[in-house]
């Protein structure tokens, strides 16, 4: 389940990435504009930051700006950071891999077998859909209802 840490953390980069190159932008008016806690979104944009997706300028004119174009960051690299690895179980993960106790033989076990297509499902969507990519107007429609 996608947590509200990385709910909040797509809504903020999708507004980064509709003003890509159009200056920075303020924490008080992206979380006023989107609905997000601003203390919650600082944390947020903060860790953004230290995974090399945003930049930040101090001072007058300041704020948070995307570090690449929209079409070069995935929803797969935000979920990653906010909310770690998309795995449903640990053993089926690539990057946090870790045997199950309960299971004898991860090559005859029915729910990895299962797990691992989601997962890969899962990756496939997030990892091929970039901020450029991904249906901005669905979510204006979403968020009037």
């Amino acid at each position: 389940m996608l947590s509200k840490k990385a709910k909040y953390g797509l809504k903020a980069m999708f507004y980064l990435a509709d003003r890509f190159e159009k200056g920075p932008v303020l924490i008080a008016d992206l979380a006023e504009e989107e609905h997000i806690p601003k203390k919650f979104l600082e944390l947020i944009l903060l860790e953004l930051k230290r995974n090399g997706l945003l930049h930040s300028k101090m001072g007058k004119g300041g704020g948070y700006y995307l570090n690449k174009p929209p079409a070069e960051v995935t929803v797969g690299q935000v979920v990653r950071i906010l909310d770690g690895p998309l795995a449903p179980i640990p053993c089926v993960s690539k990057t946090a891999y870790r045997k199950c106790d309960e299971c004898d033989n991860e090559r005859t076990c029915e729910i990895r077998k299962i797990m691992m297509q989601v997962r890969e499902a899962t990756a496939a969507i997030l990892d091929h859909t970039s901020l450029k990519d991904a249906p901005r107007a669905q979510f204006e429609v979403a968020r009037r209802k």
